[in-house]
């Protein structure tokens, strides 16, 4: 693992990152956008700061209740005419903008990078893969388009089952994938007729816009997608507007948690995609060295900071010794480094405060006892910026706060279980549910042992998001899907209309 902290290492690092902001096209934005305008805030800035360096590149305003009361009466207003077209033309609408995202690939994943520190090798993929789920969210316009139909059970008469957009939505995301996390909410939203305000992450407030640039091309109309900057206040206000008809928000629980409680006092439909502490159980059949291949992305992904990810590894007593070595080994040959390179597995986490509650998790996973194999109690290895050294723990206990809590950083905790039943035991000992893995060589076993593991999502020996597969957590991790027919429901209500059969 190169962990270099020499000077000159760093001043390079600032020096290119200063760079690189001086070419972007969105760095100190004073205005928000409302009703297809460029309107002047009368908010405070608020810093946008690179987590590699430490420095301020940016800002946007914060947005006042006015402002988002004006956000959210420009989207009521467009909705009429969006509504009113039919979902071929507006899955037209949809395609035209997944081309026009992927032509402003390259500005879009190094403002991102400079946003959150997330590598450039997973950024550049951000435009590609918005541009995906947009086209896959087109190619359901036929769902809609479907008459649904069905028979009274006494066969005299039918049920004309109507799909209508549910309206104003507010769209809030988080800031680890800033894109991505934005667009499962958008192309649902739009294919079905409703329009939005956007709220993202207070330290990922400009990378959005490229997404409004796409819509512009596109020819998506003014008002329908709107986009407000700030912090709690500005999130809170959205939530609670008297005009929005429903939520949709990714990010921690506990923030999920006061959402959930505002649209249930509020009687507001809502969509909550939350954290994660995922297990991966190795069988004892797992192919170690396959499992090795896909080990960085399936659950240390995006410098740890993603939310399915399986966290924590667990294993019977038979393959314990070789695991530890192989993630060891594994994790300490990735390279940790500046964002911007493009061999860079492991940048900076993305803001100093989540770098200080994933060192507080580390001292806490020394403290009770976990043995660290990587990393640990350990300096930074850059001397500026939100840097985390990678750390691989073994001898974990499921009672740890390592174990049980969601880190959010480049962490994999390591679990000796007696047996199978015991590692199932072990997976489902923690109160989320999102996703998780498990590595067999005879798959059929290791399917068996994965309808075992109370969770949303999980992989047969990998991990990855299927647009049109339903994605969604239990208990702790969220309510509602993402994704899919299941995703595109969640933005329609239906109205069921009865009469005679002809």
């Amino acid at each position: 693992m190169n962990t270099l902290r020499e000077t000159d290492a760093a001043a390079r690092m600032r020096e290119r990152h200063r760079s690189a902001a001086t070419r972007l096209p969105y760095a100190d934005v004073t205005t928000l956008r409302i009703g297809g305008e460029e309107v002047r805030s009368t908010g405070d800035a608020l810093p946008v700061t690179d987590p590699a360096t430490g420095e301020q590149w940016g800002s946007v305003p914060e947005a006042s209740p006015a402002e988002v009361d004006a956000a959210v009466r420009a989207a009521r207003a467009a909705f009429g005419d969006w509504s009113s077209r039919t979902p071929a033309e507006r899955a037209g609408a949809l395609r035209r903008m997944a081309d026009a995202i992927e032509r402003r690939s390259e500005a879009l994943a190094r403002t991102n990078t400079l946003e959150n520190g997330s590598p450039i090798a997973e950024t550049s993929g951000a435009a590609g893969n918005a541009a995906s789920i947009l086209r896959v969210f087109a190619g359901l316009s036929t769902f809609l388009e479907e008459p649904d139909i069905r028979p009274f059970p006494g066969g005299a008469n039918e049920t004309l089952v109507a799909r209508d957009p549910v309206g104003v939505c507010a769209l809030i995301a988080p800031w680890n994938f800033p894109i991505n996390l934005v667009v499962i909410k958008l192309a649902p939203a739009l294919l079905a007729g409703c329009t939005v305000v956007i709220k993202p992450a207070s330290p990922t407030p400009l990378s959005v816009r490229f997404l409004l640039d796409a819509a512009d091309e596109a020819g998506i109309p003014p008002g329908v997608i709107n986009l407000v900057t700030g912090g709690a206040a500005t999130g809170d206000a959205l939530v609670r507007h008297p005009d929005v008809d429903k939520v949709a928000f990714t990010g921690s629980t506990p923030v999920g948690r006061r959402i959930a409680a505002a649209c249930g006092e509020l009687l507001r439909p809502v969509t909550l995609e939350l954290g994660g502490k995922s297990a991966a159980i190795v069988l004892p059949d797992a192919d170690l060295d396959a499992m090795s291949a896909v080990l960085l992305r399936s659950c240390i992904r995006n410098t740890g900071q993603t939310c399915y990810i399986s966290t924590r590894l667990i294993a019977t007593p038979e393959r314990y010794d070789a695991l530890v070595s192989m993630v060891t080994a594994t994790v300490g040959a990735a390279r940790v480094g500046d964002p911007l390179d493009a061999t860079t597995v492991f940048g900076p986490v993305a803001t100093a405060a989540q770098r200080d509650t994933v060192r507080g998790l580390i001292r806490a996973g020394v403290a009770e006892g976990a043995r660290p194999t990587l990393g640990g109690d350990v300096d930074p290895p850059f001397e500026i910026g939100s840097f985390v050294a990678p750390t691989v723990f073994a001898d974990v206990r499921p009672d740890m706060r390592i174990a049980q809590e969601e880190v959010f950083g480049p962490v994999l905790t390591i679990l000796r279980a007696r047996d199978v039943d015991d590692a199932i035991a072990i997976a489902n000992s923690t109160r989320f549910g999102l996703g998780g893995i498990v590595f067999g060589a005879d798959e059929d076993a290791a399917l068996q042992v994965a309808r075992r593991i109370d969770t949303g999502s999980i992989g047969i020996n990998f991990f990855a998001s299927n647009h049109v597969a339903p994605f969604g957590g239990r208990h702790d991790s969220g309510l509602g899907l993402e994704y899919g027919i299941e995703g595109l429901s969640a933005y329609l209500t239906p109205q069921s209309v009865h009469r005679r059969r002809r």
